[in-house]
């Protein structure tokens, strides 16, 4: 899967966010990370890259938060070399082209899939 540079990232999020039509993958507010809606649905749905940086080595599990945001705050920065960001891929809908970032949180007992709307006001190229 191909690897997204930040300035990729950006383009697509601008493009995303440009996005007005109507569309089913819309229905759930996925401006923060959330566990994908059993309403959504992923066949309409193409991975078009990934944030990991090297599929051999642990990507970091620190978080990026300097104002104080937290993982589930709508205006928490999106910071592509920090966690969960380092392990997504990007996808967009194949009806409406807006993209949004997936990964698989992997828990104690669980896993579970988490998606949010890729925003370019959220953006940052932060480095740890």
């Amino acid at each position: 899967m191909q690897k997204i540079e930040f300035a990729m990232l950006m383009r697509l999020a601008q493009a995303s966010a440009a996005v007005t039509i109507p569309c089913t993958c819309i229905e759930a507010p996925l401006n923060a990370w959330m566990a994908q809606p059993l309403t959504l649905e992923l066949d309409r749905f193409e991975d078009i890259g990934t944030l990991l940086d090297d599929p051999y080595d642990e990507p970091t599990f620190t978080e990026y938060h300097p104002a104080g945001t937290r993982y589930e705050s709508v205006d928490a920065p999106i910071a592509p070399h920090f966690y969960p960001y380092n392990r997504c891929t990007v996808a967009r809908c194949m009806t409406c082209s807006r993209v949004y970032l997936r990964y698989n949180e992997a828990g104690g007992y669980f896993t579970e899939w988490r998606i949010r709307a890729l925003q370019p006001a959220l953006l940052v190229d932060a480095r740890p």
